[in-house]
């Protein structure tokens, strides 16, 4: 018998969930690297998704980003997880200075009834490809952070999820009058992930 050549990838639940939570993983890390919230030497280089990536050596965000990933994919998976923020803000005085807002979007079909949808795994990886580029690419858009900065993650999720003892309630940390740049978005056909980056509106732009 004759093979088939053309190859269709299932997405399960489980599969969808443990790309988009390992997609966040790598994009904090870019994320931390390109807009210098720590050092560069702190950073160490491999390769994902067809591109030289950076990821912290810092164990306390090591750690930190590895126990997001394992709650957030759980919340994908039980289709929970409407939104992920990564926050930029001034070390000194708190002052929100950047939102990296990843809006979900689930299947719920998938969810209710556990059936899996098919999409190539090549198409996924260009489209978070072309995320992670303009990521990469962000410096030349962003204001300079030309002060000590630190970072915090913010999860929105469906009000009947338990949250857990790690996480605290939080205000939206929002930016007055934000300037926004919309990025590209990915779809796993089970989750499609929408980018959006808002930031500080520099007061001598608005003149």
């Amino acid at each position: 018998m004759a093979s088939r050549t053309a190859t269709k990838d299932i997405i399960t639940l489980r599969g969808s969930a443990a790309i988009v939570s390992e997609f966040f993983g790598y994009a904090a890390n870019s994320i931390l690297y390109n807009r210098a919230v720590y050092p560069e030497e702190s950073f160490a280089k491999v390769k994902k998704y067809g591109l030289p990536m950076l990821l912290t050596q810092d164990e306390g965000v090591k750690s930190f980003i590895s126990n997001l990933n394992a709650q957030l994919s759980e919340w994908l998976e039980s289709g929970k997880l409407q939104r992920v923020v990564l926050v930029i803000m001034s070390k000194a005085s708190g002052e929100v200075l950047e939102r990296w807002n990843f809006s979900i979007e689930t299947d719920k079909e998938v969810v209710e009834k556990g059936v899996s949808r098919e999409k190539s795994d090549k198409e996924i990886m260009r489209e978070i490809q072309a995320i992670m580029r303009q990521i990469a690419s962000s410096i030349t858009y962003l204001p300079c952070l030309d002060e000590p900065c630190v970072f915090d993650v913010l999860a929105y999720t469906d009000t009947d999820v338990a949250v857990p003892f790690t996480w605290v309630e939080s205000d939206p940390k929002l930016i007055a009058n934000p300037q926004m740049v919309k990025l590209h978005s990915f779809d796993t056909k089970i989750h499609k992930v929408d980018t959006l980056v808002s930031y500080k509106n520099d007061e001598w732009d608005e003149a």
